[in-house]
């Protein structure tokens, strides 16, 4: 049964929940920013009405989590009184205290994701290592994990593009994640992920090692300003693959973009390419394909951003981008995080997207510092 003490700490974290997040001014503003709303022309700049509505939802977003927050606290205080006069069990009493820590901790961690890129979306993209068949294998347990991962948190996810293994398995894929603060969540899964098992496709049963990428940038929406020079960009076409049948792509719907990218601080120069086949409509696998390429664009200039911080803070533990992150060993039923040295012997959820532990033990430790 919980003590007086925990008690009392689920109340004061509440409280500190309500300053931290300003929630009265943010009641105030939703109901100015709705006034705006009500202007007869709203709706002929469509653009400037959906950033509206956003920003609105964004507010309205933040108030019904603190006020989820302020029910399960009520209830545990109110559940505490019950169990002085035995009208309810010790049980039911841990389970609301559970459910009161679980949802506080959600918000504190959303909190955290301060950033301006931290509340968009993600593009995603897994290559395989160096390994053949194994690599491309875990490659595509990967893919499956994040997946499972989305579809826990109601994210909606589309394969932009998909390169799979000669055998098994994928060499590569790309990921578009669409969600409030999906980046600002995923951004701790950027690196190497290192597996070690015994080999289903080794004929003599040997443990290897096998590693895969994982590339995180956010997805840029139509309030984020990206510049793109129309005369750096060059089109192919070709078609899709599909698995035979009624799958294969009769035209050429798949797109191939080069863009020639020039750094603006350091003068290297380096082509961009992206492909991408998410559907059998050109135009539409174009456009995709351009929102790719602002995330990329906008990754870069992010990027400096955090490398000038990271001179200023050179102290500070430092996150390198590619380097090798957590270690998954499934005969010692061990998945690791190098940078926080969280673990967990739960390899089995892992992998079917329990990765929330990680997340949190990730932000705790850095966020921090990224303010």
């Amino acid at each position: 049964m919980i003590t007086q003490e925990q008690l009392k700490e689920t109340f004061e974290r509440k409280l500190a929940l309500r300053r931290y997040l300003d929630i009265d001014s943010k009641k105030i503003q939703v109901e100015e920013e709705e006034l705006r709303t009500h202007v007869p022309d709203f709706w002929e700049h469509p653009k400037e009405a959906q950033a509206q509505m956003k920003k609105i939802k964004d507010l309205q977003g933040w108030i019904a989590g603190y006020e989820a927050v302020d029910k399960a606290v009520g209830e545990l205080e109110i559940a505490w009184e019950f169990i002085k006069d035995g009208l309810i069990e010790e049980s039911e009493l841990d389970a609301l205290y559970a459910h009161a820590v679980a949802i506080i901790e959600e918000l504190e961690l959303k909190n955290m994701l301060r950033r301006e890129e931290d509340k968009l979306g993600v593009v995603l993209k897994i290559n395989s290592g160096a390994g053949g068949t194994e690599s491309q294998d875990w490659a595509q347990m990967l893919m499956r994990m994040y997946l499972r991962w989305c579809e826990d948190h109601h994210y909606k996810t589309s394969i932009a593009n998909l390169l799979e293994g000669d055998e098994a398995g994928i060499k590569s894929c790309t990921i578009n994640v669409e969600g409030d603060f999906a980046y600002g969540y995923l951004k701790s899964e950027n690196g190497v992920h290192r597996l070690v098992r015994v080999s289903p496709y080794n004929a003599q049963g040997k443990r290897m090692t096998s590693f895969a990428s994982v590339f995180v940038t956010p997805l840029v929406d139509d309030t984020i300003e990206v510049k793109v020079e129309p005369a750096l960009l060059s089109w192919d076409t070709f078609r899709s693959g599909g698995a035979g049948g009624q799958n294969v792509n009769k035209v050429e719907s798949g797109v191939r973009l080069r863009y020639q990218f020039t750094d603006p601080y350091t003068g290297e120069h380096e082509e961009i390419l992206i492909e991408n086949t998410e559907t059998r409509d050109q135009p539409k696998n174009k456009e995709n394909a351009m929102r790719q390429l602002r995330s990329i664009l906008y990754d870069k200039e992010l990027k400096h951003r955090l490398e000038e911080q990271a001179k200023i803070e050179a102290g500070k533990m430092k996150i390198e981008w590619g380097s090798q992150i957590r270690s998954y060993v499934f005969d010692d039923r061990r998945v690791k995080d190098h940078r926080t040295g969280h673990q967990t012997a739960d390899v089995g959820g892992v992998m079917d997207g329990d990765l929330d532990p990680f997340i949190k033990a990730y932000l705790m430790e850095f966020a921090g510092e990224e303010q």
